[in-house]
């Protein structure tokens, strides 16, 4: 498997591993994640958009030339009372099921932290899902740790 910066010509193959990650996201949670429909279309220019920006990280891990994973990282700033007046976020990390537990999301997390070391940002970011373990284990196992929680409430 080879990891690579993703082009806008990679964009087609992994907005159907855009859809799947939504569709994750929504059974584990419907209140909080139910998408439009098929949102992996509102994702087209934004990933495009994060192929071509330098200041954003965007990669995607092929096999055989088929992308089957992919991490789309951006700098976003900070509300003005912070310190921090920017911040790496990683938005989505996707690995296919049939090549998940060979290293390739540490390895996708790992290059991630080292652009964003060159881009001299100071702080990254993420959220996962309550349910997703799996996902917290990995970023904890990179050095990441909770910081916050978010809640959530439905009103009639």
């Amino acid at each position: 498997m080879e990891i690579r910066p993703a082009t806008v010509d990679d964009v087609p193959d992994v907005l159907p591993l855009v859809r799947k990650i939504c569709q994750l996201h929504e059974r584990w949670d419907p209140a909080r994640f139910r998408t439009i429909e098929n949102p992996e279309l509102q994702y087209e220019n934004w990933l495009k958009q994060r192929a071509t920006d330098p200041r954003s990280v965007f990669l995607v891990a092929a096999h055989d030339n088929q992308i089957v994973g992919y991490v789309v990282c951006t700098i976003e700033k900070e509300i003005p009372i912070y310190w921090m007046p920017e911040c790496g976020w990683i938005h989505d990390l996707w690995i296919e099921p049939d090549y998940r537990n060979e290293g390739w999301g540490r390895q996708m997390t790992l290059l991630v932290v080292e652009r964003f070391k060159t881009l001299g940002v100071r702080q990254i970011r993420l959220q996962t899902a309550t349910k997703n373990e799996v996902a917290r284990h990995l970023f904890q196992s990179c050095g990441f740790r909770p910081c916050c929680t978010e809640m959530l409430m439905e009103l009639p």
